[in-house]
């Protein structure tokens, strides 16, 4: 069995990961300039070193409250293809090792069709997290929504 490393993030107080191989950087919160027409979850688009980022609100993706921006508040950026996304948290705080083992199927009632990027729960002592694969969090239609806010930027 092998060990999975996983970037820890909060979400109001539910903490989630996701595998370290798809985070390209983690970076703190820059306020988005609003892109008009862009979807609901879009927050805006940011410039990374250059690179004009869509950001999405992992929040409003999730139909979680949305809460005030604090010193914690980051940018999960990951590389999706030739695009980066970034993807607002609350707190991403620390990258822990867990072992396969200690991964679940996430209950059926959770995942379906249209939640295929929840990957598992990971049982760390008194912690669960839920782990997500934020490549398969975005539809093709709202992947494509951000290509065309990419190619509006």
């Amino acid at each position: 069995m092998e060990d999975l490393q996983l970037v820890v993030f909060k979400l109001d107080r539910e903490e989630y990961g996701v595998d370290i191989m798809q985070v390209q950087e983690i970076s703190p919160y820059q306020q988005p300039t609003k892109v008009p027409n862009s979807p609901s979850f879009v927050e805006g688009i940011v410039n990374l070193r250059g690179d004009i980022t869509p950001v999405v609100s992992l929040k409003n993706k999730f139909n979680l409250a949305e809460t005030e921006v604090t010193e914690q508040t980051r940018l999960i950026i990951i590389n999706n293809g030739n695009r980066r996304t970034g993807f607002v948290v609350d707190d991403a705080s620390e990258v822990i090792s867990i072992s396969e083992k200690n991964i679940e199927e996430a209950p059926p009632m959770i995942v379906g069709p249209d939640r295929k990027y929840i990957q598992g729960v990971g049982k760390l002592d008194q912690r669960i997290l839920i782990i997500l694969n934020l490549h398969e969090l975005l539809t093709e239609e709202e992947e494509n929504q951000l290509e065309g806010i990419n190619n509006r930027a």
